[in-house]
């Protein structure tokens, strides 16, 4: 039995040369660990003696500290009977999170926006900074929400809609409402239970959920978060919740494959491999704000820094991405799952088309929440130019968006175009901020809009839309009729 060592003995070990901390009532040595800590030596030597279980768990994994250390660094457990006033207090912050009570209840939000207003006054600036942050001037993230306000909807009338239905799937699996959880980077930011809070909400409103290769936790935890707990919404079976993985590929082709195994082993339904980022984006927010050295991402492996150019966390915490895929690749991502694959962040309709040529399953059009390329198309502007160029695409494979969906028409007007559902990633952050119960009240906001809109419409089954209920004769003049430009015809002599 481990021994159980007093604050007081605890107290005196807290010199970088002799080092202990409490994590979880825990007791380790870290002393030799320290020089070495991805994020730093700085915050470990802050609670030299002391207690980090908070500052630890607000950016790590549970399991992380076990699997990291040699046994022989578990001293033994915190005996809580010596703990003192003095022992317990926290040691001064370097940056204090804003107050909780700026925080409006749940009960109080009523549409989407209020979660962004929430999240604005009460995440941390650097948390705020990463998530609400994109590409150079902000364009493409401000226009994928305004390009659906740019196409408007027909109504007909006298159509009995007493009775509406927005169940419908994705890959085969079953959904409440046409809403899946984009994947996003290191959800602990936002909310301790991170991924795992999204999960519960996703699995008790019944929708699918896509997991970072860059989340906090590592995947296997988050598949056990959410075994045994209920059902799967109101559908019927093993009450499990479809899981799907995001894959960055990396440098190292095969920690790509180990991943690819492990989450092929525990149940993932889907592969989706991003392909609109083989760097980040320039986010200037996120530059500004320095990041906590301290975060790290176990699956990827990714740690945070900063340097001359800033502290963006999408920048140095990409670096492990290989810029060398290319269609060449798919081959080897066949060879290596045996599992649908989706790729995320298509962007014209040309590469849609050589995506089904391969025998690709899905394409995510998107453009990563106007994260990488400032001025790169919206996705719904997409969707229309699939309609103009290749309609016959949405048989081939299935075809998804995500990137500015705020409100309930926009999904509607998503599907009116062929899409089969609607992927959303801040807004599930947001949403995080209120934990689980703030996932499961963001879905029910945006599935009351849905079917509110569904009624306005005269439609009752989500089989029923087609484009001709919308009007999109504001932005026909942006979707492009080709893939070469329509009198430009110039080009330079190519050097490669």
């Amino acid at each position: 039995m481990p021994e159980r060592i007093s604050v007081q003995e605890i107290s005196k070990h807290n010199i970088p040369e002799d080092l202990w901390i409490v994590v979880d009532e825990n007791v380790y040595d870290l002393t030799e660990f320290a020089p070495d800590h991805p994020g730093g030596a700085a915050i470990i030597h802050r609670y030299a003696g002391r207690d980090a279980s908070t500052a630890y768990n607000e950016i790590h994994a549970e399991s992380l500290i076990k699997s990291s250390l040699h046994p022989s660094k578990h001293i033994g457990t915190l005996d809580a009977s010596s703990i003192t006033d003095a022992w317990a207090k926290p040691p001064p912050t370097i940056t204090s999170s804003p107050s909780s009570d700026l925080k409006p209840p749940l009960d109080a939000l009523i549409s989407t926006h209020d979660f962004v207003s929430a999240a604005r006054t009460t995440l941390t600036p650097k948390t705020w900074a990463f998530y609400s942050s994109a590409a150079t001037d902000l364009h493409t993230k401000t226009r994928n929400n305004s390009a659906y306000a740019d196409i408007g909807l027909r109504p007909r009338i006298l159509v009995n809609v007493k009775d509406v239905d927005t169940r419908t799937s994705m890959l085969g699996l079953d959904m409440s409402v046409p809403i899946f959880c984009s994947p996003a980077a290191m959800a602990k930011m936002v909310h301790p239970e991170g991924e795992k809070g999204i999960a519960r909400g996703c699995k008790k409103i019944g929708i699918p959920q896509c997991i970072s290769t860059n989340a906090s936790f590592p995947i296997a935890e988050i598949f056990e978060s959410v075994s045994g707990e209920g059902g799967y919404g109101k559908f019927e079976g093993d009450g499990k919740l479809p899981i799907f993985f995001q894959l960055y590929v990396d440098k190292q082709r095969e920690k790509s494959e180990k991943l690819l195994n492990e989450v092929e082993r525990l149940g993932v339904k889907a592969v989706f491999v991003t392909v609109d980022a083989p760097v980040p984006g320039k986010r200037e927010a996120d530059e500004r704000v320095k990041a906590d050295e301290s975060l790290s991402t176990p699956m990827s492996g990714a740690k945070a820094k900063n340097d001359a150019k800033g502290g963006a966390l999408g920048r140095i915490m990409g670096s492990y991405i290989d810029a060398s895929l290319s269609w060449d690749d798919i081959p080897w991502l066949r060879k290596s799952t045996n599992l649908p694959i989706v790729l995320k962040g298509v962007q014209t309709f040309m590469d849609v088309k050589k995506a089904a040529d391969f025998g690709i399953e899905g394409v995510l059009l998107s453009n990563h929440g106007g994260r990488s390329l400032d001025t790169a198309p919206p996705p719904i502007l997409l969707l229309l130019e699939l309609q103009k160029n290749c309609p016959e695409i949405f048989d081939k494979l299935e075809v998804f968006v995500d990137g500015g969906v705020m409100r309930g028409t926009d999904i509607f007007k998503a599907l009116c175009l062929g899409a089969k559902s609607v992927g959303i990633g801040r807004g599930f952050l947001y949403a995080l901020n209120y934990g689980s119960e703030g996932i499961e009240k963001y879905v029910e906001i945006l599935k009351d809009e849905l079917e509110t809109t569904m009624r306005m419409m005269g439609v009752t089954d989500l089989s029923q839309v087609h484009p001709g209920m919308l009007n999109t004769g504001a932005v026909d003049h942006l979707i492009p009729g080709g893939e070469e430009h329509p009198y430009a015809k110039w080009r330079p002599k190519a050097r490669i």
